[in-house]
């Protein structure tokens, strides 16, 4: 998931990466679409449960009812999140004394419907692992399109691998220049020896300017603006997608050493030189930088 940057819109941003989530979630499973959905971190404070209120309001944007459900019961704080207050939780629901009905509460987002948890849960992890709350989940995969479970990081409570082993799904939360990379690596090892069904990794909080770029070429009739030679002026450098050989490093021309254009350069070099022999056209002279890209490549009749 982005995160803001000046001058850009952190909103649009974010719901652009969340809409991309959405996407690549279902592209995971599409035989066997993916409906509970496991979201968790390596370790606190990784933004899991933004991740997680931000991917189901995707999903409930795009018509499909979604149930999103907070089983952090150590550190509640879906709630607050989404600022949606429940009487019942799903202790309550599990021990008989309401309905499931009775504890799951609407939001502000339409299709998108919370379901909390108790504070003080008792051995949160055997309340996970019993029967009835493997029930409970099957029959929360009949009412609703998808349920999203917001669990507590996997490198500090087996909570989220207890739950991940009986979800179709599981993705984990990576905060950008936060996390170790031994942490990653141990709590993929942790999902793994659960048998969890790891679909991807988040990285989350890293700057985006996508949408800065995409926004700048297109005006705000949706139509693509026509700069001169049709290059956009402003915006991030797109990578391209290079050979091996094109993707060698460069010497560099102020060590004294002159830069070799690449092949592709040198063919169409050839290529505009032997149409103008044979009169097609007088291209202007081609100028190849280093990298090997051109500067110009309009043709004018003589």
């Amino acid at each position: 998931m982005a995160r803001k940057k000046k001058g850009s819109s952190d909103a649009l941003v974010v719901q652009n990466a969340a809409k991309t989530l959405v996407a690549n979630i279902r592209f995971a499973s599409v035989d066997t679409p993916l409906k509970s959905i496991v979201v968790t971190s390596s370790v606190p404070n990784e933004g899991k449960t933004t991740v997680s209120h931000n991917l189901a309001i995707a999903i409930a944007s795009g018509g499909k009812r979604c149930l999103l459900v907070e089983c952090d019961m150590r550190r509640r704080s879906m709630a607050d999140e989404i600022g949606a207050h429940a009487r019942y939780g799903i202790y309550a629901v599990l021990s008989g004394q309401v309905e499931l009905a009775d504890a799951v509460v609407s939001t502000g987002q339409t299709n998108l419907s919370f379901l909390d948890s108790e504070p003080h849960i008792p051995n949160p992890a055997d309340l996970l692992s019993s029967r009835r709350f493997r029930h409970l989940a099957s029959e929360l995969e009949k009412l609703y399109d998808y349920v999203i479970f917001d669990t507590p990081p996997v490198g500090t409570f087996v909570d989220a691998a207890v739950l991940a082993s009986i979800a179709d799904a599981t993705v984990l939360v990576v905060r950008d220049h936060y996390t170790k990379r031994a942490e990653v690596v141990a709590a993929y090892e942790q999902l793994k020896k659960a048998d969890a069904n790891l679909i991807g990794v988040v990285l989350n909080g890293c700057e985006s300017e996508s949408s800065e770029y995409y926004y700048a070429y297109y005006n705000k009739d949706g139509k693509r603006v026509r700069k001169s030679e049709d290059h956009v002026s402003s915006g991030p450098e797109m990578p391209a997608v290079r050979t091996a050989a094109e993707s060698a490093p460069v010497p560099s021309a102020s060590r004294g050493v002159a830069a070799k254009p690449s092949e592709t350069a040198q063919f169409t070099a050839a290529a505009v030189a032997s149409r103008a022999g044979r009169g097609a056209a007088s291209p202007r002279p081609v100028e190849v930088h280093p990298t090997g890209q051109q500067t110009s490549s309009r043709f004018s009749r003589k």
